[in-house]
């Protein structure tokens, strides 16, 4: 299993805190993740892609560190092009959240759209 640990001083995803937060992303679906985006929710543009030309195979897993506290917005897009958007995501300096990405949350998303 491939693990991609990034560290970024500010990030556009769900809001974290500089040096203590972290968001971990996990996939157990059945697709390829081939894009995360964060993005401070006050923006209307998407961050970077986070994963830039790697994949996250199903068990893959992306750690975001050192985001400030805020409100975030997180975009996934799978292999298919299917995007799912969380909006709003708060976060302070002292969380460590992971969010195991599932068959469930990508359909969700599909049949949200």
């Amino acid at each position: 299993m491939k693990k991609w640990r990034l560290a970024m001083a500010a990030l556009a995803c769900s809001p974290m805190i500089a040096s203590a937060a972290s968001l971990e992303f996990v996939n157990q679906s059945s697709w390829e993740i081939h894009e995360i985006h964060v993005s401070p929710a006050s923006q209307r543009n998407w961050g970077e892609d986070y994963l830039g030309s790697d994949i996250l195979e199903k068990g893959d897993s992306l750690t975001l560190t050192g985001l400030e506290a805020g409100s975030w917005d997180i975009l996934v897009i799978d292999e298919d092009g299917d995007r799912c958007i969380l909006e709003g995501i708060d976060y302070d300096t002292s969380d460590r959240d992971r969010w195991v990405i599932t068959d469930n949350d990508l359909l969700a998303c599909q049949s949200a759209s």
